[in-house]
């Protein structure tokens, strides 16, 4: 059993240890929601005010070229490159996750269509996250398809003739479970369909590899992911789209488009011309004119993971967080006997992302808003799971220890069963 000066000496033999200095945590609060919002990255503040002040408020509209705003989508891209194992040229920052998905989902379909194809079936699992239901729905309706969704265990029984796209988020955002991409990427193109991936709890926490290392036949076909969780742009930060090379080729052979097809995504958007021509690559699927202060929060956060490769990059914070994330369930589980959590997550820390998530039958979301009051910030999912989310580049392991002992103090006590943690706020 660990003691919390063991967690303080293994904080203090982390290699990792000098990245939390990157970020501006208020003192005496646990953060595990990191998988939800990231923390403010310290340089954020100064660049957003450098970007208001002098940039818009002295440069005015100049800084389009002179500050390079027209760029930031494909410099930021190409930043967000490495992390999900894809390379540069290949990765565009626009919009959100669910208008990317929208994007990558209807250029699937058309890829599809294109090939005469009477296959006409969008798979994905029913604990998959609402939005990418929900989008996945609306296309499925208006092209004629069918949205099945299956449970996760069921999922390679159904990549059969019918299968047009699998549409998967990598990491799920309940449970935490880890899909092996390749397997089911290369499982997927055996039944002749493409496949979409989410990335929004994987970019950041723990290694992707879309091209894939191995057989040609584990590329992944398209991904989106999200900028304001494990990569730390802020609240409402841009999403990012990638593309493989092979089907943007494609694309541009069939003069394709994507369907939101705004001037961004022209080939030469500064020409006027009233008719549309996509550009070449993943720039086709930018649309309207970039957030750029938004932009600037991002790159801020995704600086922190070019510092993180002096100390071994995503392969160290994979290591870390796995050790957090082992430590934190074996913690919990010694001194919780007899509360009535269950292990949501998998105990397989391969199968695992950089989340725990506890089920309980009764009182999970006030238990959650107890520790909240105690400044031990993790979220709810509905209706039963307590997720805490271990981002390595400031997540220690005195955060651990800390946060068992406050969950423990607030199950044996009773105090989540104060009237105050059961009114619901809007988020949860």
């Amino acid at each position: 059993m660990a003691t919390r000066k063991e967690c303080i000496a293994l904080d203090a033999k982390d290699k990792l240890a000098p990245l939390r200095e990157h970020f501006a945590l208020p003192e005496g609060v646990v953060y595990l929601d990191g998988n939800s919002l990231g923390a403010l990255p310290r340089a954020a503040p100064a660049r957003i005010q450098q970007v208001v002040q002098d940039e818009w408020g002295r440069d005015l509209i100049g800084s389009w070229n002179t500050a390079g705003w027209i760029d930031m989508a494909s410099r930021l891209g190409d930043k967000i490159a490495p992390l999900i194992g894809a390379d540069a040229g290949e990765v565009i920052v626009a919009d959100s996750t669910s208008i990317n998905l929208y994007k990558v989902l209807s250029a699937a379909i058309a890829l599809v269509k294109a090939d005469a194809s009477h296959r006409n079936v969008i798979l994905s699992e029913r604990s998959n996250f609402p939005t990418d239901l929900y989008i996945a729905e609306s296309l499925a309706r208006e092209h004629g398809f069918e949205l099945k969704l299956v449970n996760t265990d069921e999922i390679e029984a159904h990549l059969d003739d019918r299968l047009a796209v699998l549409m998967l988020t990598h990491v799920n955002y309940r449970s935490g479970l880890v899909h092996d991409m390749g397997r089911l990427t290369r499982a997927c193109h055996a039944a002749g369909g493409l496949v979409v991936w989410d990335l929004a709890h994987s970019a950041g926490a723990v290694p992707v590899d879309l091209k894939g290392s191995g057989p040609s036949e584990e590329a992944a076909d398209f991904a989106v992911g999200c900028g304001y969780k494990y990569l730390n742009g802020g609240p409402g930060a841009p999403a990012f789209v990638w593309a493989h090379p092979w089907h943007t080729e494609f694309m541009d052979s069939l003069h394709m488009r994507q369907p939101l097809s705004g001037w961004l995504g022209h080939a030469a958007p500064f020409d006027f011309k009233p008719d549309y021509h996509p550009a070449k690559g993943v720039q086709r699927f930018a649309c309207g004119t970039p957030a750029v202060i938004s932009m600037a929060a991002l790159e801020c956060g995704l600086d922190v993971f070019w510092a993180a490769e002096a100390y071994g990059g995503m392969e160290a914070l994979r290591r870390k967080s796995i050790a957090l994330t082992s430590l934190f369930i074996r913690l919990v589980e010694e001194h919780c006997v007899g509360q009535g959590l269950t292990l949501f997550t998998p105990r397989d820390a391969a199968m695992r992302g950089s989340q725990v998530s506890f089920s309980r039958a009764t009182g999970a979301y006030n238990i959650v808003q107890a520790l909240i009051a105690r400044r031990v910030i993790g979220d709810f999912r509905a209706p039963d799971v307590m997720r805490f989310g271990f981002m390595p580049l400031y997540t220690r392991y005195v955060d651990v220890w800390d946060a068992m002992v406050h969950l423990t103090q607030v199950l044996q006590t009773g105090e989540w069963r104060d009237a105050r943690f059961s009114q619901r706020a809007v988020v949860t």
